[in-house]
């Protein structure tokens, strides 16, 4: 008969962080993927910057990424949640969704490679798009993603395929669209259309900000249409890609 052991003593290594235009939670979409736009730069601690550790990557188009959810620490965690795409008023087995409180708080994403920088006073660094992380979240793990392997066209997405196009239209006046760096507009606004609010804190005109790219992009809703009202530059600053 075989018996379960408890593990003793296991621990997992950051082997990098990722640098993105979210110094908060408040703003990340949901899933990885969604905006395109989004860009993230995966730097790797000390020990791990070894370019020979990343021989062949560029041969993959995406990347596996395995972290933590250091932002949503708790001391216990719940057998159910309240997942955002119900609306936050229907209960679900924490083990049937994405939610971050979970026992163990790692995430999974999928993000596309756009580059691989080998040089540099702290690379070798990736550069990746599609990207659901806050800024400075640790990494675990990097994997190549593998279609045929990875990718399952017929398998059924549940409550989470109903809800795929959720959205809110956006109002973005250009007298605050262009105080934003003009490779950051699009992804803002796409970012925006996710509709950031929580499910349980949609309050019409309430005025609510989301720190993106260096600037405080505050905005109201009111019928399902998200109007963006003011921009505050930040003094967090934001993450350069490197060129």
């Amino acid at each position: 008969m075989i018996r379960n052991k408890k593990a003793e003593g296991v621990s997992v290594q950051v082997i990098a962080r990722i640098h993105t235009d979210f110094p908060t939670k408040f703003g990340i979409p949901r899933q990885s993927g969604l905006v395109s736009e989004l860009v993230g730069e995966i730097v790797f601690e000390p020990e791990f910057r070894r370019p020979e550790a990343l021989i062949g990557i560029e041969e993959f188009s995406h990347l596996w990424l395995l972290w933590e959810f250091s932002a949503a620490k708790r001391e216990n965690w719940s057998a159910t949640v309240y997942p955002p795409r119900l609306g936050g008023k229907e209960k679900r087995g924490v083990f049937a969704t994405r939610s971050p409180f979970r026992p163990n708080p790692i995430g999974l994403s999928s993000v596309k490679l756009e580059q691989v920088i080998r040089k540099g006073e702290d690379g070798p660094k990736l550069i990746v798009s599609g990207v659901d992380l806050m800024d400075g979240t640790p990494i675990y793990d990097i994997k190549p993603y593998l279609p045929y392997a990875d990718a399952h066209p017929d398998a059924i997405g549940g409550f989470g395929q109903a809800h795929r196009e959720d959205g809110i239209q956006v109002v973005f006046p250009q007298e605050f669209l262009q105080l934003l760096p003009e490779d950051k507009r699009q992804a803002a606004i796409r970012v925006l259309e996710q509709d950031p609010r929580a499910a349980y804190n949609k309050q019409p005109d309430y005025v609510y900000g989301m720190e993106f790219a260096g600037y405080d992009i505050r905005f109201t809703v009111r019928d399902e249409v998200l109007t963006v009202c003011e921009i505050v530059p930040t003094n967090e600053g934001k993450w350069e890609k490197v060129k």
